[in-house]
């Protein structure tokens, strides 16, 4: 029996990266035909060869900033998920030209397509965009942006995120585009890498491979961590969502913990004998870097819009990150 022609299909940009590749499966899952772009900068292939004998799945290797090949592209496609960005602090550090034009001219570009060809698109943005907060209160999606230094180098992501925000909603309310923005807080899982800063596989790297786990800073710093299972999910239910465009949604988990507790709690869960270490911020950047306090997120809004809210708690994260990172290749455990 042959299988039924895809009824929808889905264009994800940076489509090869962590979140992208979850996302590419979901979506093949359910029956869509995927067009995944990616130049591979911070995307691995290894992370969607297991979809390339797929017929419903294409990989495209090539750069959002490209008009022509993002032009053919979005036209081919009913949806698109924009999700390609620099990411990493220690990327936006080293490489601040990259994080900047990535992320604003990327997605100009891809505003602009889905705006020429009246496709509705996803915008993924960041907690970042909160800024530098030293109250641990949830940040709901009108609370205060509060940064640091404009000097900082630290706050060059947050301004391209949020300036994407903005050109999303001014194409929104000008042209009527139909669009929605997500902010996304500490996404975490299997495929993740730790080589630009992302501290669970990270910890969980160091721990497996007895090397010490470092902290930046005092380790006093909270976090909650979502499972990029209930991420998906979450981006897929609102592209469904037709009725909600123009707005601007939280995505996380609520469930805080300090990144002193979750180095114990990997230990704990590796059985590891590696050492803690406390490392200040500017001898890991050099830059006089310094991190944000707290990030939790209110998620009153996106469960009162669609009913979403995460279903995987912090200690089903860690766990499936160890297993993960256990069966990895050496190269992962390395990072």
């Amino acid at each position: 029996m042959s299988t039924p022609a895809p009824n929808r299909t889905a264009l994800i940009t940076g489509g090869a990266g962590f979140i992208g590749s979850h996302l590419s499966e979901l979506l093949l899952s359910q029956g869509w035909e995927v067009f995944v772009l990616d130049d591979l900068s911070t995307g691995a292939e290894r992370n969607v060869a297991h979809l390339r004998e797929n017929p419903a799945f294409h990989l495209v290797v090539d750069s959002v900033l490209k008009s022509s090949v993002v032009n053919e592209l979005v036209h081919r496609c009913d949806v698109v998920f924009h999700l390609a960005a620099a990411v990493g602090v220690r990327l936006i550090v080293e490489e601040p030209v990259h994080t900047l034009v990535t992320n604003i001219e990327g997605t100009e570009n891809v505003l602009d397509h889905c705006n020429r060809f009246g496709k509705r698109v996803l915008v993924a943005s960041t907690s970042e965009v909160y800024g530098d907060r030293r109250e641990p209160e949830a940040l709901h999606e009108e609370s205060q942006r509060v940064y640091g230094p404009t000097t900082a180098r630290r706050w060059a992501y947050a301004e391209s995120k949020a300036l994407d925000e903005f050109l999303a909603l001014a194409y929104h309310q000008e042209r009527g585009l139909d669009c929605v923005i997500v902010r996304l807080f500490n996404t975490v899982g299997p495929r993740q890498s730790g080589q630009y800063g992302m501290v669970i596989p990270r910890f969980v790297s160091a721990a497996l491979a007895g090397r010490p786990i470092e902290i930046h800073g005092d380790g006093t710093q909270t976090r909650c961590f979502c499972h990029v299972q209930d991420t998906i999910r979450a981006l897929s239910t609102l592209m469904d969502s037709r009725d909600i465009s123009g707005e601007i949604l939280n995505v996380g988990s609520t469930e805080r913990v300090t990144i002193g507790e979750l180095a114990e709690r990997v230990l704990a869960l590796t059985e590891s004998s590696s050492e803690t270490v406390y490392i200040p911020y500017d001898e890991v950047y050099g830059q006089g870097i310094e991190d944000m306090l707290h990030r939790q997120p209110s998620i009153a809004k996106i469960t009162g819009a669609i009913g979403w809210e995460p279903s995987k708690s912090l200690d089903q994260i860690l766990a499936d990150v160890v297993e993960h990172t256990r069966r990895a290749p050496v190269l992962e455990l390395a990072e």
